[in-house]
């Protein structure tokens, strides 16, 4: 049993292709040399890329920790209802787009898992859907000016731009007839001999408004044009191009918030954020990627109706604590916001973990931990800490409500 309650966590890079190469690194203070892409800082304990804690100067498996020793680290409860740390934490720099993805429910994650393990699909293998029975919603707060895709469009403005967009014009009696499914399977299933006839021009025609200044990240055809600017061969486009018209493009600022919650479409993209999720690796791609894309799976699960986005700009609780309110019981999100002087304090319910942007912290509770920008501190379940700064602190903590 561990006789300190609170620690500094080392994390995980992701070196995904999509990634920038220099926000990560230089949050971390560290050089990179080589320019590789930086894409996601991982700090949890999912087994695939578990995080660290420093005991005594050494790295400790948190996976492991818990395996051995669930009660003492992430709480009685939270061992009960999940059996593990049930979420995944992370710090993202997004340089090019993110698939657009949909991920399942808990009970259809279960079931598809179920399926592809008693029909023999390896874990491994790139065509699998189903890497657990768990569900992954997901909640990011944006560290820059953010960039996503979220749910469809409300069905006025869908109609509107299908009637703006000369080579959907034909689409919206289908929207008419047969729905947001009904258009969402036509372009889906469509053959790519279509795919390319019907958007070739449209790309073009975006590429040439984006270098004559005609476009904002707030048009669709600003995200088409970046992905194909730089090429001269428009064959085998992708169908993911649908889905930047079709869904709501959505801009957040620093300090605000988006959930998505099962069956809602989305992608990422650009920008930097922080981002809290189940700790889950299910996710169905329908385009933008060069992943596996499974299009017939990914429509069972899409919601298919228009939404308004909602931007969380977060509720202000007691002492420089903003809370970003996500309605499943895997994970908390919230923002700390200190100057000198001002204290926060906290009892954590299971494993709490706070990742610092900006400045400096002091934990004290049984043991201290001072950590500073680019650290992330683990504070044991069942540990009444405070928070302080030196001078000013802009830190996320993700918790088990």
């Amino acid at each position: 049993m561990l006789q300190d309650k609170i620690f500094k966590l080392k994390g995980k890079v992701q070196h995904y292709a999509w990634g920038g190469t220099a926000y990560i690194p230089h949050w971390l203070a560290i050089e990179n040399k080589e320019n590789k892409p930086f894409a996601e800082y991982w700090m949890g304990a999912h087994p695939s890329a578990s995080s660290a804690l420093i005991v005594d100067g050494k790295e400790e498996n948190l996976y492991n920790l818990i395996q051995q020793d669930a009660n003492s680290i992430i709480g009685e409860k939270t061992a009960t209802a999940f059996g593990e740390l049930p979420y995944l934490f992370k710090i993202l720099d997004v340089k090019d787009m993110l698939s657009i993805q949909v991920h399942p429910s808990k009970e259809s994650a279960e079931k598809g898992f179920n399926e592809e393990e008693a029909n023999g699909v390896s874990i491994n293998a790139p065509h699998r859907n189903y890497k657990d029975k768990n569900h992954k919603p997901e909640v990011m707060v944006a560290l820059s000016e953010f960039w996503l895709l979220h749910g469809f469009l409300s069905e006025d403005k869908l109609l509107k731009v299908l009637q703006t967009v000369p080579e959907f014009k034909y689409f919206e009696s289908l929207v008419m007839n047969k729905g947001y499914k009904g258009l969402y399977e036509h372009v889906m299933l469509m053959p790519q001999v279509e795919v390319d006839a019907l958007l070739t021009p449209l790309v073009e025609r975006e590429i040439n408004r984006k270098k004559n200044n005609e476009l904002t990240k707030a048009d669709a055809g600003w995200w088409v044009a970046k992905l194909y600017e730089q090429q001269e061969n428009f064959s085998n486009l992708d169908r993911g191009i649908f889905s930047i018209y079709f869904f709501n493009i959505v801009k957040t600022n620093p300090g605000e918030a988006v959930f998505q919650g099962a069956g809602l479409p989305h992608a990422y993209l650009e920008g930097q954020n922080v981002e809290l999720m189940a700790n889950s690796d299910n996710v169905l791609r329908g385009g933008l990627t060069p992943k596996h894309i499974d299009v017939p799976e990914l429509i069972k699960h899409i919601i298919f109706e228009g939404i308004e986005p909602n931007v969380m700009k977060g509720i202000d609780l007691t002492s420089g604590e903003k809370n970003y309110p996500c309605p499943v019981p895997d994970f908390g999100i919230s923002k700390i916001e200190l100057s000198e002087g001002e204290v926060y304090e906290a009892e954590a319910t299971s494993l709490d973990i706070i990742v610092i942007i900006e400045g400096t912290l002091n934990a004290k509770g049984s043991n201290n931990i001072a950590a500073k920008r680019g650290e992330a501190v683990a504070v044991l379940a069942g540990e009444t800490y405070t928070v302080s700064t030196s001078g000013k602190l802009i830190a996320y903590k993700a918790f088990v409500p």
